[in-house]
């Protein structure tokens, strides 16, 4: 009897560290369905480095998510969609740019607020954008020399 016994707490345990992951995992990606987001949208020439998932910054702190990227036909830009959080207003000369956490880190979508008294309602579009900048081709550039440099006399 003391087997069974074993193996149904052993058994009750391991589900329960199951669902716990399960429940941890939809949080950290955002699975969940939660109403207190609302959608900004945003067109890059280049979004390398982000797909959804990617964090949304402002100042540093994650405010929502990327949702979707698609590629938009007629401009061949990314077309990006991202989710902010309710209660955090963007104002509407903000800019959003590609921004990386270093060398080896990943990338991440930066809302760069404005000092506009209007705010962007739900679903607009950020017209002010900056897209991701390669790291090969930096070092291209300065392997190669090129860039701000003194003519010679």
């Amino acid at each position: 009897m003391s087997e069974n016994t074993t193996e149904v707490i052993v058994g009750g345990a391991v589900l329960a560290v199951a669902i716990g992951f399960l429940v941890y995992a939809s949080q950290a990606t955002g699975f969940s369905a939660s109403g207190s987001e609302y959608q900004l949208t945003a067109s890059f020439r280049s979004a390398d480095g982000i797909n959804v998932g990617t964090d949304v910054r402002m100042a540093g702190v994650k405010i929502g998510r990327v949702t979707s990227i698609t590629l938009d036909p007629a401009t061949y830009r990314a077309s990006t969609e991202f989710s902010v959080q309710q209660g955090i207003e963007v104002p509407d000369d903000s800019a959003v740019a590609i921004s990386s956490e270093g060398l080896l880190g990943g990338n991440y979508v930066e809302l760069l607020p404005g000092g506009s008294p209007f705010y962007l309602e739900p679903g607009t579009e950020i017209e002010f954008t900056q897209g991701s900048v390669s790291l090969v081709s930096l070092l291209m550039k300065f392997v190669g020399g090129e860039g701000d440099e003194e003519p010679a006399e």
